[in-house]
């Protein structure tokens, strides 16, 4: 599954941010994703599958990473990103 949320999966589709706005990672309904770390947009892109509360992510270059939705948060490898307008 994609992006978009159906029965079961959680809805991720919109720009998370890390809490010092330095990464931002919009996932979109698409099914693709668009990373910007600090001044440099798209730095990383690429696809993601939504399987429950889990994300799989491929980057463009074949780099696999992962992450998971607790309590409304993306963990994400080591990140911790928070829906935009959501940040601590």
């Amino acid at each position: 599954m994609t992006g978009q949320a159906e029965e079961g999966h959680a809805d991720v589709v919109g720009m998370w941010v890390t809490a010092d706005g330095h990464i931002r990672q919009e996932l979109r309904a698409d099914g693709r994703y668009d990373e910007a770390r600090g001044d440099r947009p798209s730095a990383y892109t690429g696809r993601y599958t939504v399987t429950g509360t889990h994300i799989d992510y491929v980057d463009d270059t074949g780099f696999t990473a992962t992450g998971d939705i607790r309590d409304g948060v993306l963990h994400h490898e080591h990140l911790v990103l928070h829906r935009e307008g959501q940040q601590p």
